[in-house]
C-alpha cells in the first residue's frame, strides 16, 4: 500500500508526491495539476486515476469522481485502495447499497487493510446500522489496534447501542493514546456511566490552558470539564466553565433568534387554519412522526414504540425536509410564498414522494415511526402531505429541556443551544407553534408526557399506542431487548438532569427568570 509508484518514469514519480503533497495540504487544484501532467505522460496510470478521483470527490463532483475511480479498478482490479475510493464515492453520489457491496468486497480481498473496515463501518453508522458498525470497526481493529478513527467510532457505535460501558472503554483507550484527543474527552462525558476523577479534571484544566487546543478543541474540553467538576461537587465551578464553553461556540455561529421566530411565525401563518391538504385523506395511515425539543425525550418515545412488533422506525433523516427544499428549488419561490398556494395534487405529490424515500424502511410493517425532532416546525406541511399520519409531540419540563439543551454539546446543529436567552426563545416558539397545531389538529397530534410516562408508564403507554392506531403490546411497557432495559439509560439521563437542575441551585437563577418571563413552569 505505501509504495504506489512503484515502476513509474521518474518524472510521474515526482509528479505523483506533488499531488500527494497537494492533497494533505488540501489543495485539491494544485494536485490536479500535477496529476493532469503524470496522465500527459502516461494516460493510463491507475495511481493517478485514483487520485484524480479523490480530487474530484473532495470537490464534491461525485459522479465524475466515480466514474474516473471506475477506470482506475479496470487497470487495477485487485487494488484494495482503489476499491476503497471508488466505494466511498459511490456511497457520496447516494448509492448506499453499490458502496457497501464494494467495500465488503474490499474488506475480503484486503482483511487486514484497517480504513476499509473503518469505512465500512462508518458508512454502516450512516445508515442507522450501528450493530454492523460494531463488527467492522472490530475487524479494523483486530488489524491495527492503534487505529484511533476506528476506535473513536466504534465507541460512538456502542453507545448508540446502549452499551456504554464498553464504549467508555474505547474512549478511554484512546486517551491513553492521544492524551488530547478532544473529542474522547467530549464523547466521555456524554456517556451517564463514566466517572471523571479529581485527576481527569486537573488534566483537562491544563489541556484549556494550552495554547495549541484550536477553538473547537477549546469547546469540547470545556464541555467534557464541565462534566468532571460535576463529579466532584463543584457545581458553581461546573457553572462558570460551561458558561465559558458556550459563549466559545457561539462566537464561532452564526445563530439569527429573530429569524428562525420568523420562520415559525410564517408556518403558523401559512396553516392559521384546517386547508386542503392531499387528496387522499388516508394518505399516510400509520406513519407516526415524533417531535420536539432536543434534549425532551423523543429518543425514549420512540423506543417505547419500537418495542412493538408492527412498528419499524426511522431516525433523523430529514426526508420531510429534504421533500419540501426539493419543491421550493424547483419552484423557486420561498417556502411559505409556495406553500400558501399549494393545491390537494401538489400535497398529494409531495406525500407519496416522501412516502416513497421511505418505504424501505417501513418494509411489511403497519407503522413507521419517522423520529425527527426539529419537524415540529413542519407538522402543517407533514398533515398537508399526509392526512393520514399522525404526529407525537414529546415534552417534558420546560427547565430541565433548557437547561440540558444549554449543558450539550451539539457541534453540528441547534446553534440556539449556546446561549440562555437563545434557548428559551426556541423553547417558547416551539412551545407556541405546538400549541398551535394541537388545536388545529385535535386528532392528529398528541403531546406526550415524560413526566406523566415515569409516574403512570402502563396508562402512558395505552393511551399513546391508541392514539397510534396500535394494539397494546406488553413490551412497549417494560422495554427490553434480550433481557437489558435499553430505554434505561435515557430514562436515567432524563432523572438525572432533574437532580443536575436542584445540585445547580442559585446558578440557574436565571434560567428559572427567563422562563417564568415567557409564561413557562419550571
Amino acid at each position: 500500500m505505501t509504495d504506489r509508484a512503484a515502476g513509474l518514469p521518474a518524472a510521474a514519480t515526482v509528479l505523483l508526491g506533488q499531488a500527494e503533497a497537494a492533497l494533505q495540504a488540501q489543495d485539491p487544484q494544485a494536485a490536479e495539476v500535477a496529476l493532469d501532467g503524470v496522465l500527459a505522460i502516461l494516460p493510463d496510470c491507475a495511481e493517478a486515476l485514483r487520485m484524480q478521483g479523490v480530487v474530484r470527490h473532495l470537490r464534491g463532483d461525485y459522479v465524475a469522481a466515480v466514474a474516473v475511480l471506475q477506470r482506475a479498478r479496470a487497470l487495477q482490479p485487485d487494488d484494495p485502495l482503489v476499491r476503497m475510493n471508488l466505494a466511498t464515492a459511490l456511497f457520496a453520489a447516494g448509492e448506499p447499497a453499490a458502496a457497501i457491496a464494494g467495500l465488503q468486497r474490499c474488506c475480503a480481498m484486503a482483511p487486514g487493510f484497517a480504513p476499509a473496515w473503518f469505512n465500512l463501518g462508518k458508512m454502516y453508522m450512516l445508515q442507522q446500522r450501528p450493530a454492523g458498525a460494531v463488527t467492522a470497526l472490530h475487524r479494523a481493529l483486530d488489524a491495527e489496534p492503534g487505529h484511533v478513527p476506528s476506535r473513536m467510532l466504534l465507541a460512538q457505535a456502542q453507545a448508540s447501542l446502549g452499551a456504554l460501558e464498553p464504549a467508555g472503554e474505547n474512549y478511554r483507550a484512546v486517551l491513553r493514546l492521544q492524551p488530547d484527543q478532544a473529542d474522547a474527552w467530549v464523547g466521555l462525558a456524554d456517556l451517564e456511566t463514566a466517572r471523571f476523577s479529581a485527576a481527569d479534571a486537573a488534566q483537562l484544566e491544563q489541556l484549556l490552558g494550552s495554547p495549541l487546543a484550536s477553538p473547537r478543541a477549546r469547546v469540547c474540553l470545556g464541555f467534557a470539564l464541565t462534566r468532571a467538576l460535576e463529579d466532584q461537587g463543584d457545581y458553581a465551578g461546573a457553572f462558570r466553565t460551561l458558561r465559558k464553553a458556550n459563549a466559545q461556540m457561539y462566537r464561532q455561529l452564526a445563530w439569527n433568534p429573530a429569524r428562525a421566530t420568523a420562520q415559525m411565525q410564517a408556518m403558523r401563518r401559512v396553516f392559521d387554519a384546517p386547508r386542503a391538504g392531499a387528496a387522499d385523506a388516508r394518505l399516510g395511515e400509520g406513519m407516526i412522526f415524533v417531535v420536539g425539543m432536543p434534549q425532551a425525550g423523543s429518543r425514549l418515545t420512540v423506543q417505547v414504540l419500537a418495542a412493538h412488533p408492527a412498528v419499524a422506525v426511522v431516525d433523523e433523516t430529514q426526508v420531510v425536509e429534504q421533500v419540501l427544499k426539493a419543491e421550493t428549488q424547483r419552484l423557486r419561490q420561498p417556502r411559505a410564498q409556495w406553500m400558501a398556494h399549494a393545491t390537494p395534487a401538489d400535497w398529494q405529490r409531495l406525500g407519496q414522494e416522501y412516502l416513497a424515500r421511505t418505504a424501505s424502511w417501513r418494509g411489511d410493517r403497519a407503522c413507521l415511526v419517522d423520529r425527527t425532532p426539529d419537524n415540529w416546525r413542519l407538522v402543517g406541511a407533514i398533515r398537508a402531505m399526509l392526512p393520514g399520519a399522525r404526529v407525537v409531540d414529546s415534552r417534558r419540563r420546560a427547565l430541565e429541556t433548557c437547561f440540558s439543551c444549554y449543558r450539550q454539546l451539539f457541534l453540528d446543529r441547534h446553534e440556539f443551544s449556546y446561549d440562555l436567552d437563545h434557548v428559551v426563545g426556541c423553547w417558547s416558539d416551539y412551545d407556541a407553534l405546538c400549541l398551535h397545531w394541537r388545536q388545529l389538529f385535535p386528532g392528529g397530534f398528541l403531546e406526550h408526557h415524560y413526566e406523566a410516562w415515569r409516574a403512570e408508564p402502563v396508562l402512558q403507554v395505552r393511551r399513546l399506542l391508541a392514539f397510534c392506531a396500535l394494539p397494546f403490546a406488553p413490551a412497549c411497557v417494560d422495554v427490553h431487548d434480550g433481557g437489558e432495559r435499553i430505554v434505561g439509560s435515557v430514562a436515567e439521563l432524563m432523572r438525572r438532569d432533574s437532580e443536575r437542575c436542584a445540585a445547580y441551585g442559585k446558578e440557574l437563577k436565571r434560567l428559572r427568570a427567563l422562563l417564568r418571563m415567557r409564561g413557562a413552569g419550571e
